[in-house]
């Protein structure tokens, strides 16, 4: 009877891996719950900060700023909350930044998807995260719309646990697989 010993070997590497990516997810799981309480605490710290860069982005959120929109170069509307958590709109404001790189700033919400008229102007509010970037959003509605829902660090993902089960499952699925595959090769060679 011959034992596999090269098979043995990349199932216990590829379980190996499996199970370190578990181990992974569980420690990214720690240091996004420290995360967002650190997020929280700047929630309530009443002092303004700068317009982030953007290599200044993370240390910068859930802070309060605020912006001189000198120019508005455009409006978008995507789905969003007033701060009643209403359904509707979500209106952003494309902004220059005195001069020079764009801000957009959520200025406010509506029923209707249709943009405001909005001339721009100096804005504050919290600094929220938007993909790899960040955005301005309002305290006050600004060109006659409701505030918006305020950003809440508390809405940030933290889905590591169940990343990390998901690895766990698949080390034991593989290794339930390996070993069935294993005694019935077994079985035919005895």
């Amino acid at each position: 009877m011959r034992f596999p010993i090269v098979p043995t070997v990349v199932v216990a590497a590829a379980i190996a891996t499996m199970i370190a990516l578990g181990v992974w997810q569980l420690g990214r799981m720690n240091e996004k719950e420290a995360l967002i309480a650190r997020y929280e605490t700047a929630l309530g710290n009443s002092a303004d900060v700068d317009w982030p860069s953007p290599g200044e982005y993370e240390a910068s959120l859930f802070r309060h700023t605020t912006v001189e929109c000198s120019d508005v170069r455009a409006i978008d509307s995507v789905a969003g909350r007033s701060r009643s958590n209403a359904p509707g709109w979500a209106h952003i404001a494309r902004c220059a930044n005195e001069g020079e790189r764009a801000v957009d700033i959520a200025i406010g919400w509506s029923r209707e998807p249709q943009p405001p008229s909005w001339d721009g102007g100096v804005v504050g509010g919290l600094i929220a995260p938007q993909g790899d970037t960040v955005k301005l959003v309002a305290d006050e509605g600004q060109g006659g719309l409701e505030p918006l829902a305020r950003p809440d660090p508390a809405n940030l993902p933290n889905n590591h646990l169940a990343y990390a089960g998901q690895w766990f499952f698949f080390a034991l699925t593989a290794l339930v697989i390996y070993v069935l595959a294993l005694r019935a090769r077994l079985r035919k060679q005895g």
